[in-house]
């Protein structure tokens, strides 16, 4: 196999454009000017987009459609929670879709999506914004970044000798 056909463990750049099944487009990664890095196989990336990569070439680009099983999953009607208002500050202004600021339990922080507003409550959904939704992604290889694979494997390797010297 060639050197500039990916497989997963190697760092490759690349550059995408997302679109929903009705052309809108989500996400463009030349628009930023600059590619992503990722590794493949690593769990950086969605299944479906990750697994597009492999057996790309350098410079080779591809088309794929991905059902929302292999993207974001589908929706999980245990993902909304109801918040109560007095959480918020009184001139907050809940718009249904509009995204808020969560903080659970324990203090960590994160994001959820209005879906509902009652005089008492707010309903949030905690899916991921995507889940649900069949995507559209143009691929492009831009470089298969060697010297970090090359790292990588070695590192592996290391790695796997000295846990076989320790047993």
């Amino acid at each position: 196999m060639s050197d500039t056909v990916v497989k997963t463990g190697d760092m490759v750049s690349l550059h995408y454009v997302g679109t929903l099944t009705d052309g809108e487009q989500f996400d463009n990664s030349y628009d930023r000017g600059d590619p992503i890095e990722v590794e493949v196989g690593a769990g950086q990336l969605i299944k479906g987009f990750n697994d597009a990569l492999i057996g790309m070439e350098v410079g080779e680009k591809r088309s794929v459609a991905l059902t929302s099983d292999e993207a974001y999953g589908d929706i999980n009607p245990e993902a909304f929670v109801e918040v109560d208002r007095s959480g918020f500050p009184n001139d907050f202004e809940f718009e249904k879709g509009a995204f808020v600021p969560l903080t659970n339990a324990e203090g960590g922080q994160f994001i959820g999506r209005v879906d509902e507003v009652t005089d008492m409550h707010i309903r949030v959904d905690l899916n991921h914004p995507m889940a649900g939704k069949d995507l559209n992604f143009d691929i492009e290889i831009v470089a298969l970044n060697e010297e970090t694979t090359n790292s990588t494997a070695t590192t592996e390797s290391t790695t796997d000798t000295t846990a076989e010297g320790t047993e």
